[in-house]
């Protein structure tokens, strides 16, 4: 027995490796299967552990080695539990049974069906935040509060509960301006231009946005392809403070830190309940210190809300719980039957963006004219153009130039504006038809892109050659598929290939 567990009769002592494996938001403690503390302790594969060095501590689940890599004596960590613990290799660590959780209670209650209140989810929250509960525990937790099961009051508490397990961010000017989309539209891409425009006419507008999980671009994917967006809090305040907005990874800053995990864990369950899309979005806004905000909500076959019932019920939630937690909010709804824009991709995107921004002929009207739309309702909202009078403000911002030269200004104060890459290879997808466009699956679109290799890859993805209602001939282009590798494109081509329904044509008699 080392030194260290001698004086720790709690706890057992192994000395620090890194494993150099990313695991996401995972910490993973990798241990000997022969490991006498293991057997000691009872720590079989995917036991929770309380890893401990100079009070720091993370919770890891364990994961048992076959092989030599690890010596005896050792503990291996992912890269999470690395960096929480602050290691350089060679500490002892001391490793012991984690206390028995009070919110894994709370969370057993509501699998049978309690109501949870704020004090509960405060708990619940505080663990997920701190990385003390399983992916089991969670995902047990976004299952039992999706379909319907949580209420307007327990979605209230819940979002409550977010903000205040993270920080809070506070600012010296109000109105504080936000936006965002419930998502399920490729190409969406919105934010940048929408920030510019506003934020060119006088208002303030520090803009967090997520990076993707499942889909081919997040807001700050495509951002980051013109500039850094990794900022921290004190560098995010002085891009505010110099140039009156900001499009920054919120992950940086650490706002609403549950919702990150409980993101995580729901998508690939593919369980995006409604309590938890608005608990999610307005902790987040809450957290960023926003006042005012715009809630964009694309209705269409094959977009997240697929009907106007469910963006009555959702609209709903969002304005109950935004009131209840401070929020001026306005909700509008938006065409949601096909992709916006040409580009499906971090860097296809981005210069859709530009090309709308520098007022390019050739730049996609429809991302153009959603912009516009979302912006003007900002700026009436913000009490800087009166009811019905905004679009005219943000086309006059936009057409003058001066939106473009906001957005260069952000860009520079962010860490300098740069060009989005291009992609090595490129290859068409021809219609097998002549006739019209009657119909475009969002989701099979956006899959393609993310096989192309979208986001990893930046400059992959697809963009589009028509929209709806455009009469097509037979081996006319309808979509480009860019790739960094020829591995990428043809496993994009080959997923393509076997669909139906990618892109719907009628024939013409």
């Amino acid at each position: 027995m080392n030194a260290l567990a001698a004086h720790l009769p709690d706890a057992a002592g192994l000395i620090a490796r890194r494993a150099g494996i990313l695991t996401y938001q995972s910490p993973v403690v990798y241990m000997r299967v022969d490991c006498e503390i293991c057997r000691s302790e009872g720590f079989e594969a995917q036991t929770r552990v309380e890893i401990e060095w100079k009070g720091r501590t993370v919770i890891a689940t364990v994961h048992h080695v076959a092989a030599d890599w690890l010596g005896h004596g050792e503990a291996g960590l992912s890269e999470p539990a690395w960096r929480v613990l602050g290691l350089s290799g060679g500490e002892m660590l001391a490793i012991r049974h984690p206390p028995v959780l009070e919110s894994e209670r709370h969370i057993r209650g509501k699998t049978y069906g309690a109501s949870l209140d704020y004090e509960k989810l405060k708990t619940i929250m505080h663990d997920v935040a701190a990385g003390r509960l399983s992916d089991l525990h969670l995902a047990s937790f976004v299952t039992a509060t999706a379909g319907g099961r949580m209420s307007h009051e327990e979605t209230v508490a819940l979002t409550r509960a977010m903000i205040d397990v993270g920080e809070r961010l506070h600012w010296p000017f109000s109105p504080v301006m936000d936006k965002h989309c419930v998502g399920g539209l490729p190409g969406n891409r919105t934010t940048p231009l929408v920030v510019a425009i506003v934020t060119a006419c006088g208002l303030v507008m520090p803009k967090t946005s997520s990076r993707a999980i499942t889909s081919p671009a997040g807001t700050a994917d495509t951002m980051e392809t013109l500039a850094p967006v990794n900022l921290d809090l004190q560098a995010m305040r002085r891009v505010v403070e110099k140039v009156g907005g900001c499009i920054v990874w919120g992950g940086s800053v650490q706002l609403s830190p549950a919702d990150d995990v409980l993101i995580r864990v729901s998508r690939p369950l593919d369980l995006d309940g409604t309590a938890q899309l608005v608990a999610s979005v307005l902790s987040k806004k809450a957290a960023a210190g926003s006042e005012r905000v715009l809630i964009d909500i694309p209705v269409g076959p094959t977009a997240k809300v697929r009907s106007e019932e469910a963006a009555d019920e959702l609209g709903g939630l969002l304005e109950h719980v935004g009131e209840a937690v401070g929020l001026q909010l306005r909700v509008v709804r938006t065409d949601g039957t096909q992709p916006v824009g040409r580009g499906v991709g971090p860097a296809l995107e981005a210069r859709d963006v530009l090309a709308v921004l520098q007022r390019d002929s050739a730049a996609p009207a429809d991302l153009r004219e959603r912009a516009l739309l979302l912006a003007g309702h900002l700026l009436e909202i913000g009490g800087k153009a009166g009811p019905g009078a905004g679009y005219a403000l943000a086309q006059q911002a936009l057409d003058s130039g001066q939106a473009w030269t906001q957005f260069v200004a952000i860009c520079e104060a962010q860490g300098g504006l740069r060009q989005p890459p291009v992609a090595p290879h490129v290859r068409p997808y021809l219609a097998g038809a002549a006739g019209v466009v009657t119909a475009v699956d969002n989701r099979k679109l956006a899959m393609v892109a993310k096989l192309a290799g979208a986001p990893g890859a930046p400059a992959a993805g697809i963009t589009l050659e028509v929209k709806l209602g455009d009469r097509i001939a037979r081996g006319q282009p309808l979509f480009h598929v860019h790739a960094q590798t020829t591995g990428e494109l043809e496993y994009a081509q080959a997923y393509a290939n076997r669909q139906q329904g990618l892109v719907t044509i009628e024939e013409i008699a």
